[in-house]
């Protein structure tokens, strides 16, 4: 039976957002998205947490969606980040991307706020009020110090512009009773956890390692989807070393940025408060990069 976000399953990219001297790269953040058509990526996301949401302005927030849905002219799903710890803000946000054209909004749970689960529940229900766009819960406790609980998802889910969910718990077991309980889009949120969240009912993931190698990505969940789970896991172990340094080597976007940077495609800086590795988290990245074949030696 069809979820309800059927159209954004497999491979989602949580775009990075490219800066030079400071400011938008927006020829960069072209080239990417020109890039990515190029790869068959079928969802291209700007402006989430990857993005660097939070040290951009309202205006640079902006004008971030409106490029990606302009350069991608229909040939991707765009699911443009809208979210933020204040519901007035996530919805005029929600509304700018409605109206630029996006396909999709994707919604992280407020952070800092450290909301209660009904505070979460009609945090999202009056943005679902608010616009007709399609919207994609984000469930990241790690970041926001909030577990979006399955019983939420479950009242969330009868929302009827609530689609889907990225899950980025951790927990195969939130995961499954999600599944059990709804009939949620499921994404994975972790790269290396792809697999195993297909195994019990996910039916995609946006993608951080995505940015680098797209193509194996979607391979590996039309591989799952179709049946195959002996190329899903060769896949999966074949992806599995990078998307585990991508994660450990420091936080989300400083190491793909880096890498990014390490291969020429984009200047790889980002802003305050995030930094560069040091010189042993860059000589891991390396390392990472010719071991999948993406940076001669």
């Amino acid at each position: 039976m069809p979820t309800k976000g059927e159209r954004f399953k497999g491979c989602t990219v949580a775009l990075v957002t490219p800066f030079r001297d400071g400011e938008i790269d927006l020829d960069a953040l072209k080239r990417l998205v020109d890039w990515h058509l190029e790869q068959g990526t079928p969802t291209i996301s700007p402006v989430g947490t990857t993005g660097e949401s939070p040290t951009l302005s309202h205006d640079e927030h902006e004008r971030v969606i409106a490029t990606v849905i302009e350069r991608s002219q229909g040939r991707a799903n765009v699911m443009a980040g809208t979210g933020s710890n204040a519901t007035s803000e996530a919805v005029r946000l929600t509304r700018f991307a409605e109206k630029a054209g996006a396909d999709a909004a994707l919604l992280v749970a407020p952070y800092y706020n450290r909301p209660s689960q009904e505070g979460l529940y009609a945090h999202y229900a009056r943005i679902a009020e608010a616009t007709d766009l399609p919207l994609v819960l984000y469930n990241v406790p790690g970041r926001t110090a909030r577990n979006i609980e399955p019983t939420t998802v479950e009242r969330l889910a009868r929302v009827a512009r609530i689609v889907a969910i990225k899950e980025a718990s951790g927990s195969i077991d939130q995961v499954s009773e999600i599944r059990l309980r709804t009939d949620l889009t499921i994404l994975s949120g972790d790269d290396s956890l792809t697999l195993p969240m297909l195994a019990v009912g996910a039916e995609g993931v946006v993608s951080v390692a995505a940015n680098l190698v797209p193509r194996p990505i979607i391979a590996m969940i039309d591989a799952f989807l179709r049946g195959d789970l002996a190329e899903a896991r060769r896949l999966h172990l074949e992806l599995f070393p990078l998307c585990r340094d991508l994660l450990s080597i420091a936080a989300n976007p400083i190491p793909v940025k880096t890498a990014m940077g390490l291969l020429g495609r984009i200047d790889g800086s980002m802003r305050l408060p995030l930094c560069p590795p040091d010189s042993s988290g860059i000589d891991a990245l390396r390392t990472s990069l010719r071991n999948a074949g993406l940076l001669d030696a």
